[in-house]
């Protein structure tokens, strides 16, 4: 029986230009700053996000620990969303590492931050008061359906981050998505904040990697975080030949996966016992709710078909990538719709 995988774009394989890339890759050793392919990457990956500079690093949780260290004193609160990615799925590296303080304020159903609810948020250090160190922001929002935030979006929440004389950082993790799904360079989505990560490793489809980019200033920083949490790589441009290709050649084929998931939610939108809005799915991210039964028998059952989705009853997650195509999708919903009838019929 096939597999098909819609767990995460994570599970994407390098493509042959990428494996080919990797075999020919110039290498240094990077910790030393001489792997030519490395500072080829990270340039590039500065360029694409409008900054000075970039730092090469394992994974965009590293990435959004090193903004927090390279910005925050021990003690300071960074203001994020109810559902950023920070908070969620970072194991606390912003309080056990960084030494930070996570003050939340609402995501909307699109993602967004309230600006006044982030302006109410900021505290200065008084009488025992956290002070405020950071503003992040996340876009898309993975856990809002995959929302993407407008370049006013985002410029509305950084003006009252600025006006504070505070930094915002953007976990862009998947950026280009949202610089896709608005037909405007990825540049438009990031010219108002201070830093920002992007993932190599997600749509991009290469296989390890994420860019933390910033001023000259922020970077060094950076990279002396990077150190100290022992994410100095010795000849990264094996790793970062696969990033090259990926943003030189994978960019403008996410258009593809963002159809293969409206796809993706109007076909489940018909399915007995699945609650979802396909107009809520702007990128590649398509959640949908069970309410045909208990979530475990459901998801078993979807399983045994050869199908893999992630999340938890009743919430579900299915994402689309390089490795899934139009028939990948109809057989999927086909595997949804059987799993599902079996799991309603089991119930009765």
């Amino acid at each position: 029986m096939r597999t098909i995988d819609l767990r995460s774009d994570t599970v994407t394989h390098p493509t042959p230009e990428m494996r080919q890339a990797m075999v020919e890759a110039e290498l240094g050793d990077d910790v030393l700053g001489d792997d030519p392919t490395a500072q080829r990457l990270e340039a590039m990956a500065a360029e694409r996000m409008g900054k000075e500079a970039a730092v090469f690093v394992s994974s965009g949780t590293m990435g959004n620990l090193l903004a927090i260290l390279s910005w925050c004193n021990r003690g300071d609160e960074v203001i994020l969303g109810t559902e950023a990615h920070i908070l969620w799925h970072e194991s606390a590296g912003s309080a056990a590492v960084a030494g930070t303080l996570l003050r939340t304020v609402p995501n909307d159903a699109g993602g967004r931050l309230n600006p006044a609810d982030v302006e109410a948020a900021i505290r200065t250090y008084r009488g025992g008061v956290s002070p405020t160190g950071l503003v992040a922001l996340e876009n898309t929002q993975n856990r809002c359906n995959g929302a993407v935030l407008t370049a006013a979006d985002t410029k509305a929440v950084a003006d009252v981050a600025h006006n504070h004389g505070l930094p915002v950082h953007l976990d862009g993790a998947r950026i280009f998505n949202a610089a896709v799904a608005l037909g405007v360079p990825a540049t438009d989505l990031t010219e108002e904040v201070d830093s920002v990560t992007f993932c190599f490793s997600k749509g991009l489809s290469a296989p390890i990697g994420s860019a933390l980019c910033g001023s000259f200033e922020f970077i060094e920083r950076a990279r002396k975080g990077r150190k100290m949490l022992g994410g100095g790589m010795r000849q990264v441009g094996v790793l970062a030949a696969a990033g090259i290709i990926g943003l030189e050649q994978m960019v403008p084929r996410l258009a593809e996966d963002h159809e293969n998931a409206q796809r993706l939610a109007i076909g489940l939108a018909k399915v007995p016992g699945i609650v979802i809005d396909p107009a809520s799915i702007q990128t590649n991210i398509v959640f949908f709710e069970w309410q045909g039964g208990p979530g475990s028998d459901f998801l078993a059952k979807v399983n045994e078909r050869g199908l893999k989705i992630s999340g938890a009853a009743p919430r579900f997650r299915m994402v689309t990538h390089w490795g899934i195509n139009g028939e990948d999708v109809e057989e999927a919903l086909e595997k949804i719709e059987a799993a599902a009838k079996e799991a309603v019929a089991a119930k009765v």
